[in-house]
C-alpha cells in the first residue's frame, strides 16, 4: 500500500500512471479499507503520476466521493496533467469534486 499516504486525517492516494478499469478495483478496496480503519475527513487523488485515465477512473473518484460526503468529509483531485484535467472536465465530475487546478493557486 506504498501509494497511500496518512497525513493525519488526511488520505493522500498517489495514483498510478494508468487509471484504467485493471487497476481502479484494487485501488478501490485499499482506500476503502483505509477509510474505514481510522477517521479521515479528506482523500486527495494525487494525479501526478498519472498519464492515462479511463471511466473506471472516473467512477473510482465519484464512488469515493459519494463515500467521502456520507461521512462528512471530501475529496480533492490534485496534481492532474493538462490531459487528466481535460478528461475530468468533459466527464463533468466538478458537479461532484473540485478540481485542484494550477491556476487556481
Amino acid at each position: 500500500m506504498g501509494f497511500l499516504i496518512r497525513e493525519g486525517a488526511r488520505l493522500v492516494v498517489r495514483l498510478p500512471q494508468e487509471v484504467d478499469h485493471h487497476k481502479t478495483e484494487s485501488i478501490r478496496i485499499q482506500v476503502d479499507q483505509m477509510i474505514r480503519k481510522e477517521p479521515v475527513t479528506e482523500v486527495e487523488f494525487d494525479f501526478s503520476r498519472t498519464m492515462f485515465m479511463d471511466s473506471a477512473g472516473i467512477g473510482l473518484l465519484i464512488g469515493r466521493s459519494q463515500m467521502m460526503e456520507a461521512l462528512g468529509g471530501k475529496v480533492i483531485i490534485s496534481h492532474m496533467s493538462r490531459r487528466i484535467q481535460r478528461v475530468l472536465e468533459l466527464s463533468g465530475i466538478e458537479q461532484y469534486i473540485s478540481l485542484d487546478k494550477e491556476e487556481d493557486r
